[in-house]
């Protein structure tokens, strides 16, 4: 789960990390008392969404004067956002943060994360700020330092210390970098994070390290625990077919492609769609309907693909053991019925029950497609998705 920078602000301030006044708006009066309220110029007004690269598409400004305040936030709010990350469809900006604005001596990187290879939490800095961390790897990697914390005893005081150190923070402000690097390795411990991230952490000239920026992603499977976390999601910033799957407990994640794919299993989804492309088509999305989906959860994995304009046909795979074929075949016809299938649909069947499902997916009057095995229900929809 994402959460916008104001937010994630505020969390960190609770794990002692240093950030600059601000305060959110939602309108252009309530920006103009912001920016009374702050009481210095200039301010920065920074659209809050869901994506980087907000500067470069206009959604952070300098204002200078009360009139420019009441101009700029008149003008970012409301306003489509595009940029990389948000795709052509772009996020319409609904919130404001004003923040003081501040002189900068220097700007660096720092975050929290999964390293997936070395199974453990990573503490990444570089002296190189404000740049997509992604580039500084490819053209400058030395640049780059890193901590791999032993989960046994967590990120060791001199650990975060020699960070602060590699960052050319000198002995006046290596105790106030070495509080950020330790409570942002606690944020993202504590609070199940897959990510924590100041990009760019600052050096004021007045002798100051700030949260500048602030990027959080938790860990959904993490958030039972975390029941005052659930109520920091924007649904406004969500896919909505996405956040009706996360409603109804399935795993869903629209891609670019026309091949609709309904799988049980995290593992076989990823194969799935990775066979698909083999034979040269494009899938449309990950879905995993999980080991023990109900009747209804099929029915409603169904109606979502469906939704999707671009979906020009389903391929199903399904292995079933938890989740029995028969009570498959049960939710696609129910859901294939009520929404008139119109695109190709090859489905793959194996394991508990698997004849049944097949009988009731052939007496269903449905036009189906069958298939002997992964790479023949491949092989089936991209040829019946594909231009005679």
């Amino acid at each position: 789960m994402n959460i916008h920078e104001y937010q994630a602000k505020e969390l960190f301030k609770s794990f002692g990390i240093a950030v600059p006044r601000g305060q959110l708006v939602e309108t252009p009066q309530e920006a103009l008392a912001a920016a009374k309220a702050l009481g210095t110029f200039p301010v920065v007004l920074k659209a809050q969404v869901h994506a980087g690269g907000r500067g470069k598409a206009g959604g952070v400004k300098l204002a200078r004067s009360l009139e420019e305040v009441r101009e700029l936030a008149s003008q970012i709010l409301g306003m489509k956002l595009v940029t990389r990350q948000t795709g052509p469809k772009g996020k319409i900006v609904r919130k404001l943060l004003v923040e003081e604005g501040l002189e900068i001596q220097k700007e660096l990187y720092l975050a929290s994360l999964v390293d997936r290879q070395k199974e453990r939490v990573v503490v990444m800095a570089s002296t190189e700020g404000g740049m997509e961390i992604e580039e500084v790897a490819k053209e400058t990697p030395e640049k780059i330092f890193q901590v791999h914390v032993d989960p046994a005893y967590g990120l060791l005081g001199y650990e975060a210390k020699g960070l602060a150190l590699k960052l050319g923070l000198g002995q006046d402000l290596v105790a106030q970098g070495t509080k950020t690097i330790q409570g942002l390795f606690r944020a993202m411990i504590e609070l199940d994070c897959q990510m924590a991230e100041i990009n760019p952490l600052i050096v004021t000239k007045d002798g100051k390290v700030l949260a500048l920026d602030a990027k959080v992603v938790f860990e959904d499977n993490g958030l039972f625990r975390h029941s005052n976390l659930q109520g920091l999601l924007d649904e406004f910033e969500e896919d909505p077919k996405e956040l009706v799957a996360r409603k109804q407990g399935i795993n869903y994640i629209s891609v670019d492609g026309n091949i609709g794919c309904l799988v049980n299993g995290a593992g076989l989804a990823m194969a799935t769609m990775d066979i698909v492309k083999l034979f040269g088509g494009e899938p449309a999305n990950f879905l995993d309907v999980g080991g023990g989906a109900s009747k209804d959860q099929i029915s409603e994995a169904f109606r979502l693909i469906l939704q999707d304009e671009r979906v020009k046909g389903i391929l199903v795979n399904i292995f079933g053991g938890i989740l029995r074929c028969d009570e498959l075949a049960k939710g696609i016809t129910e859901a294939a019925k009520e929404i008139e299938l119109s695109v190709p649909l090859v489905v793959r069947l194996e394991g508990t029950n698997a004849p049944e499902g097949r009988e009731i997916l052939k007496a269903s009057g449905l036009e189906i497609i069958p298939a002997a095995n992964m790479a023949d229900a491949a092989k089936r929809i991209v040829q019946a998705v594909s231009p005679a």
